[in-house]
């Protein structure tokens, strides 16, 4: 038999999941974006990896993309539709273990709230297929005090032609 405090608790549990849940996947789900494909489309584009980063909003773990310790002139690329997203002159060594940079491309990129994990945070993702690329924070050095934090795996890297 469900009594007053245990009704009262689950609606307080239900508010607390609607605030801090991933809402973000159905919100960008009904996006409409250039570059768009099917679920079943989309795993077979993109590797496992990709595919929970850029599709699921998932983050690699810290330290292990190879584009953490790339330093060539070229682009960053969004892994999902190829579109340059960074110029390595804006890239910078934050020390938190993923590629960060100071300033996206013009229009490359665009932002959404994110309130997953009980926290609140500024997702990016990429402008043309909405490929969740990582979060956005105010601690970055200047020009524009901003930290682009990046999940390597969702991102190629396009060398600089000589």
């Amino acid at each position: 038999m469900i009594n007053r405090r245990l009704m009262l608790l689950g609606v307080g549990l239900g508010a607390i999941a609607l605030r801090y849940g991933p809402a973000m996947t159905s919100a960008r789900a009904a996006e409409s974006f250039p570059v768009s494909h099917t679920d079943a489309e989309w795993k077979t584009i993109l590797t496992a990896d990709q595919y929970a980063v850029l599709r699921q909003e998932g983050t690699e773990y810290p330290g292990s993309s190879a584009l953490l310790k790339e330093h060539r002139k070229g682009n960053f690329a969004c892994a999902g539709c190829n579109q340059d997203a960074f110029l390595s002159s804006t890239k910078f060594e934050s020390g938190t273990g993923w590629p960060s940079f100071w300033a996206p491309i013009d229009g490359a990129v665009a932002t959404s709230k994110d309130t997953s994990y009980g926290m609140m945070r500024n997702e990016v993702h990429c402008s043309r297929c909405g490929g969740h690329l990582g979060h956005v924070f105010n601690d970055g050095p200047k020009p524009t005090g901003l930290r682009y934090c990046m999940n390597g795996i969702a991102m190629t890297f396009h060398p600089a032609v000589a």
